[in-house]
């Protein structure tokens, strides 16, 4: 987002040491400061009517920058990616992702307030190589309403709740305006919300640190229920927070801190665990992303994690700023993650990158045996699914 880059460039530049240091910070915060001059910002959305787009794409190569053919990253096979463009001024800014079980079509919303769906092209390896019937059209208040101001559009992450991307319903969180709506879905367009969830007394009140991924529990005694994560640290806290909705109620609990990492997505796994994205970014060190993955009893509400690091990547490698996430099951079992970035509709220095990678079973199932998690009481009480 724009203010909190603007804020890490500021943050970045006072922590500056020495002379050298604070003139290249200088510097570099000029240049990033005349990117957004030149970028197109969010566009309005309001007057935005349901229309096809079109979308081009470049297949990246390799993971790498250096053009090596190594596949092999942390815990995870690189299965390809694209970097995606187009005329349209509605296009970019993507925050939230899901994709249908056979990988073919995608449903994707910005922080504009819009959403797209489109067809993911492969080729006979199944690695993606482009968007095609892309459509576009925007997110709607109650009543069929637009969401006209600012703070009302921000939304920020997407989970299918019920049915397919062609019929059912979805969960959407949305920052600055606190809130998580469920949204209908009929005939592959996103409709009017059909309620809110009750949101956890942190985050009543508008601010930017409302609810940046959520997620609905695909196993275990929780099952069906729903779970979302506010981006940074809410204030007076060490940790990241997490919530589970018990019912109506929101529970929370907690994902320690590992660096300076702010979560961006989550995607339930079919074990009853958790996928996290997350992505920081520093002057010294540019932006990075991790994934992590969180075991199925250390979502419970209560519960301290620290999960297990899947992969970490800098810009060495084929990123941009990565904001959204989706995962599903391969021919072989192997668990499928797509990722694609937030540009925010700032194309003079980024990029809309649609990432592909692999978890084979094996991997997926050897997590690592030394964590110590505290877990929910036996007692503690189960949503219905």
């Amino acid at each position: 987002m724009h203010t909190g880059f603007i804020n890490a460039i500021d943050r970045s530049f006072r922590a500056a040491r020495g002379r050298k240091r604070r003139l290249i910070a200088f510097a570099v915060a000029i240049a990033a400061l005349s990117g957004f001059a030149l970028a197109q910002g969010k566009p309005e959305t309001a007057g935005l009517k349901v229309q096809a787009i079109e979308v081009s794409a470049r297949p990246i190569a390799s993971f790498e920058k250096n053009g090596t053919t190594r596949s092999r990253y942390g815990r995870l096979d690189w299965r390809g990616g694209i970097v995606l463009t187009s005329p349209s001024s509605s296009f970019g800014g993507w925050s939230g992702l899901a994709l249908d079980p056979s990988g073919d079509s995608l449903l994707a919303i910005s922080d504009a307030g819009t959403w797209m769906t489109a067809d993911i092209a492969r080729d006979a390896k199944a690695r993606p190589t482009g968007l095609t019937h892309a459509r576009i059209g925007p997110l709607k208040a109650r009543g069929n309403k637009p969401l006209v101001r600012d703070r009302d559009r921000d939304s920020e992450s997407l989970a299918v709740a019920e049915g397919t991307l062609s019929a059912g319903n979805v969960l959407i969180s949305f920052e600055k305006n606190n809130r998580i709506g469920r949204f209908a879905l009929a005939d592959g367009e996103i409709g009017p919300p059909l309620a809110y969830l009750k949101m956890p007394p942190e985050l009543r009140r508008a601010s930017s640190d409302g609810v940046e991924a959520v997620t609905v529990l695909r196993d275990g005694p929780l099952k069906g229920a729903v779970v979302a994560f506010a981006e940074h640290r809410l204030r007076g806290r060490a940790n990241h927070t997490g919530w589970i909705w018990i019912g109506a109620e929101p529970m929370p609990f907690t994902v320690t801190d590992t660096g300076v990492f702010q979560i961006t997505d989550a995607a339930a796994l079919a074990d009853g665990g958790l996928l996290l994205l997350e992505r920081s970014f520093t002057w010294s060190e540019g932006v990075k992303m991790r994934l992590r993955r969180l075991e199925p009893a250390a979502v419970a509400p209560g519960a301290v994690t620290k999960g297990e690091v899947l992969i970490e990547a800098d810009m060495a490698y084929e990123i941009d700023n990565m904001e959204s996430l989706s995962v599903r099951e391969g021919p072989e079992g192997e668990l499928l993650i797509t990722m694609i970035s937030d540009d925010n509709f700032n194309t003079f220095l980024q990029r809309t990158v649609l990432l592909e990678f692999a978890l084979s079973p094996d991997a997926s199932a050897s997590a690592e045996k030394d964590e110590k998690e505290e877990t929910v009481p036996k007692n503690a009480a189960a949503r219905d699914p």
